[in-house]
């Protein structure tokens, strides 16, 4: 029996064979299995949520085999590189039966919000699924924490380097402090405040919890050794002053821990095992070092403490991940907004039509190392076509529709007679079922499907004419995809020249499947849709947002890189199978299309295109 299939989003069973491919091992893997083997961490407790290390003594063993975290700031919303990010650390998580936890690293009250947190907190879920979020190892509580959950402890922590003469209130001007700082070939110059007694540390540190100190007019700062050779070790600044409106706590600090130190007490309190993050960071793993061991070593959190790893960040030809000039592309309105699909962010991927499955396959493909390298777009629109072609139903679709009448078609099938026609929903999945579409006398097709004088090799539709040698051509024979073979006879055109109409007639009993489908011999086969069952639809033909591959390298002015032809919007005509929003297809010949999830409504359709059916773009 032919049934109509309504298409739905690609299955996570369906796609499981294109997205789990053989683990290569790299250095992370590496680091993880041998900490298991050594038995580092087996001995910490968990109490159930996070805590100092009294509060984790109360617990049992740590159920987790390891811990990992995702750390954004809510100050913008995630894109294609904190993807590699998420399905690193959730992935590693599931692998080795541990717990991967989404935190909000929001300690800086004046560039975050709660929007943001709403959209990290979706991202996160689509892209890596809740069954990962949830603790599938110890029970089923969310792992979703906040740093500023944390304010008190790390204030505690504070404290205690102050008692131990380890902190000191600096009072000197930002500028004084970042002469006195030094640079890679001078040592740096010990602050006059540096030599306080820790009972005046104490006292003027609660000056500024009181908010008695105006912004900006002192900091704590860590006593470690101002002649160090990495400057990041200079006696950071761990607290300052800042009175703004904090999106979770509201008015209750005017002191707000810098981002080096809140961290690794955070990474600490949530027992977290392998704190992985990019290879900026890597300087200032020192000062990670230094801090875990100081508060382990005086009980204030777990041991053995977490321990850093960096990986190299991903760079992506033709996007740009820059929060700052990715907030100047919609301020500027140069895009639609965060969710655009010609962004690079998550929310704009997750539009365009991407699918978790994807992206979870591309961040598998292009690993996990410790050296710069760029990535070709390519590798990333690779991924999407392994991932939807075993899944993404098929359809005809034409984009730039021309008129083709079928002068015969009343004599030969009768006149309103419409034919059924079937082909399969998938040409590999006999099991998908079928779909319908009808013929009749008119009829959409692409305008390319059509040459008034053919070039050489040209095999579509053309009428008949005269050579180059002045000899009659006959009109060209094609097959109408899964229906009947026909001839063109002629053309109309408007007052511009543009061709309006195609004519052709029908050649009988030459319909696929049928005993007569192959009397006739034909090169061509074009697609259409007939225009009585046609759906329209706005059809948006995405490209890349920049025309070179790296667009702001060496200072470069990004926005001169901008490609003109990134969006192109057409009103197109699609086959009937082709409804709901959110489902993903591939319009046969064209490339794999899927329903816009914000603009797509009942009686309005919305098309995007997410990617062609093969790279153009390498030629």
């Amino acid at each position: 029996m032919n049934t109509h299939h309504t298409p739905t989003q690609p299955s996570h069973a369906a796609s499981e064979a294109a997205e789990e491919p053989t683990r290569a091992s790299n250095f992370l893997r590496q680091i993880i299995e041998n900490d298991l083997s050594q038995g580092t961490y087996a001995s910490r407790k968990w109490s159930g949520t996070p805590g100092d290390a009294a509060h984790q003594a109360h617990g049992e063993p740590d159920p987790a085999r390891i811990r990992t975290r995702f750390p954004p700031e809510p100050n913008g919303y995630l894109h294609i590189g904190h993807a590699k990010s998420i399905c690193l650390n959730f992935g590693l998580a599931h692998e080795y039966q541990g717990i991967c936890h989404l935190r909000f690293d929001d300690t800086n009250p004046e560039k975050e919000s709660v929007e943001y947190v709403h959209s990290i907190t979706d991202a996160v879920q689509w892209l890596v699924g809740p069954a990962w979020i949830h603790d599938d190892v110890g029970g089923h509580d969310v792992h979703l924490y906040y740093a500023s959950h944390y304010f008190d402890a790390m204030h505690r922590a504070a404290l205690y380097l102050i008692e131990h003469g380890l902190a000191y209130v600096d009072e000197q001007s930002p500028e004084d402090m970042r002469r006195n700082r030094g640079d890679f070939t001078h040592p740096g110059v010990d602050s006059p405040f540096r030599a306080r007694t820790p009972a005046e540390n104490l006292a003027r540190f609660e000056d500024m919890r009181l908010g008695k100190l105006a912004d900006g007019a002192a900091v704590l700062r860590a006593r470690i050794d101002m002649a160090h050779p990495n400057i990041n070790m200079r006696d950071p600044a761990i607290y300052r002053i800042r009175r703004a409106h904090h999106h979770n706590t509201g008015d209750t600090w005017c002191i707000y821990p810098m981002y080096t130190f809140a961290h690794p007490i955070e990474d600490a309190l949530e027992n977290i095992t392998h704190s992985i993050c990019t290879l900026e960071f890597e300087d200032q793993r020192p000062f990670y070092d230094w801090l875990m061991t100081t508060l382990s070593a005086g009980g204030i959190v777990n041991a053995p403490p977490p321990h850093q790893y960096e990986f190299a960040r991903l760079n992506l030809t033709y996007v740009i991940t820059s929060k700052r000039k990715l907030k100047q592309l919609v301020d500027d309105s140069h895009v639609e907004g965060w969710d655009d699909p010609r962004m690079p962010t998550i929310v704009g991927l997750r539009r365009r039509g991407y699918t978790p499955e994807a992206l979870r396959l591309f961040c598998d493909r292009i690993g996990v190392s410790k050296a710069d390298s760029w990535i070709d777009y390519s590798v990333l629109e690779g991924a999407l076509r392994d991932t939807l072609d075993p899944v993404a139903p098929r359809a005809m679709a034409v984009l730039d529709p021309i008129r083709l009448t079928l002068t015969n078609w009343d004599e030969l099938m009768g006149a309103g007679t419409l034919d059924t026609c079937h082909a399969p929903v998938h040409p590999h999945h006999p099991e998908m079922g079928q779909r319908t579409m009808h013929m009749g006398s008119h009829l959409w097709i692409e305008r390319e499907d059509f040459m008034e004088i053919p070039e050489k090799g040209y095999r579509r539709l053309y009428p008949p004419h005269t050579n180059a040698a002045g000899q009659p051509v006959d009109g060209n024979k094609v097959r109408l995809k899964y229906g009947h073979i026909i001839e063109c006879t002629g053309f109309e055109k408007d007052a511009s020249g543009r061709v309006t109409e195609v004519f052709a007639q029908l050649l009988p009993d030459t319909k696929s499947g049928t005993p007569g489908a192959d009397r006739i011999k034909v090169k061509g086969v074009i697609g259409w849709v007939g225009a009585e069952d046609g759906v329209q639809a706005e059809v948006r033909l995405y490209d890349r947002l920049f025309t070179e591959s790296q667009p702001d390298a060496g200072g470069k002015d990004f926005l001169a890189a901008l490609n003109p032809d990134s969006l192109r919007t057409v009103t197109a005509w699609v086959e009937p199978s082709v409804s709901g929003t959110g489902s993903h297809f591939q319009f046969e010949r064209l490339g794999y299309f899927a329903t816009d999830r914000v603009l797509s409504r009942d009686g309005e359709l919305v098309l995007n295109r997410i990617t062609g059916l093969k790279d153009t773009w390498g030629k």
